[in-house]
């Protein structure tokens, strides 16, 4: 028996409808695995939604419809899925009890985050290089799109690209909300809030900026601040390292690395003599990063600066790595 022909294909105008939903199809079941590679739970067809969510904030499911251009039975299907795996939540608004207001859940704000660093930059571009060159009649497009997707999927494109860049901002005050939320983050998930803590966290300008410190944070392209730290000037020549952290949705990127070389760099710019940080065991992979870019375990800190953090229980000094030796000639 012959192979039947694809008569979506052979009337191409009479069917092209059907033809896009199944290249739609196609395009979402294939990059499915980008976000699985991220660890996320999130369908493709899914993030329309939870984007329109996290651009415009809470919005009911008749101003999600009307966002998306789409039905209110299909925003329901989606939103049904998304309550269960808790990336949103609907609840009655006091300012109206006739209707459910829909917003994402800290989880889903994790989750957006964590797609805009290892999944939407990587399918963007793999469509890009999908697409690229193409200038024919639409249905020959379609037909060379289809091709393209034969001969390199789309998930073969998009799991090759990297991650977004990373770069370095300053503190300003209008940032003072992410260097509390990021550090808040990790010192709750390991350990509890310090007097110390609270010091520096609600007065970041006074503490830190003021007293001739600097505040620094990192941030990926497409996705915001992701991490932050601080160097407080403890001394006519002294700064201690302090209040860094990376927020867990985007660990494993090497931000804290990218981070912590930008904040020796600062310190060094700033006349340090003298660089430390007080850490605590529980935290073995950032002090893994320290003693990987320069800093190693000190009596003398411990003894002089320990009593700061009651959860202190290692101290750290920056020794700058010794130049390598000429080789003998």
């Amino acid at each position: 028996m012959s192979v039947p022909g694809d008569i979506v294909t052979e009337r191409g105008l009479l069917f092209l409808g059907s033809r896009l939903k199944r290249l739609a199809e196609r395009m979402q079941g294939d990059v499915a695995q980008v976000p699985e590679r991220a660890e996320l739970q999130i369908q493709p067809g899914h993030y329309p939604l939870l984007a329109t969510l996290d651009r415009y904030g809470p919005l009911t499911v008749g101003e999600l419809a009307q966002a998306m251009q789409i039905s209110q039975p299909a925003v329901t299907r989606t939103l049904s899925r998304l309550v269960v795996i808790g990336l949103v939540e609907a609840r009655r608004q006091q300012r109206d009890q006739r209707h459910k207001t829909v917003s994402l859940t800290a989880a889903g704000r994790a989750a957006l985050l964590r797609s805009k660093l290892l999944v939407w930059p990587q399918v963007e571009a793999a469509v890009r290089d999908m697409l690229a060159g193409l200038a024919e009649p639409l249905l020959e497009q379609i037909a060379a799109i289809e091709s393209r997707l034969k001969e390199r999927p789309l998930s073969g494109r998009a799991l090759a690209i990297p991650p977004p860049a990373f770069s370095i901002r300053d503190y300003s005050d209008e940032l003072a909300g992410a260097f509390r939320d990021i550090n808040v983050e990790w010192i709750e998930s390991m350990y509890r809030l310090e007097p110390a803590d609270l010091e520096v966290l609600e007065h970041p300008r006074e503490r830190i900026i003021d007293g001739g410190g600097a505040i620094l944070f990192v941030q990926a392209e497409g996705a915001g601040i992701i991490g932050t730290c601080a160097l407080r000037k403890t001394g006519e020549r002294a700064f201690e390292l302090t209040k860094m952290g990376v927020l867990e949705a985007a660990r494993g990127l090497k931000a804290g690395e990218f981070l912590l070389q930008a904040a020796i760099a600062r310190a060094q710019a700033m006349g340090a003599e003298l660089l430390y940080l007080l850490s605590n065991r529980k935290s073995a992979a950032a002090v893994h990063l320290y003693e990987k870019l320069g800093f190693v375990h000190d009596a003398e800190i411990m003894q002089t600066f320990g009593a700061r953090y009651k959860r202190c229980n290692v101290a750290m000094r920056y020794r700058p790595p010794l130049p390598s030796a000429d080789p003998p000639r």
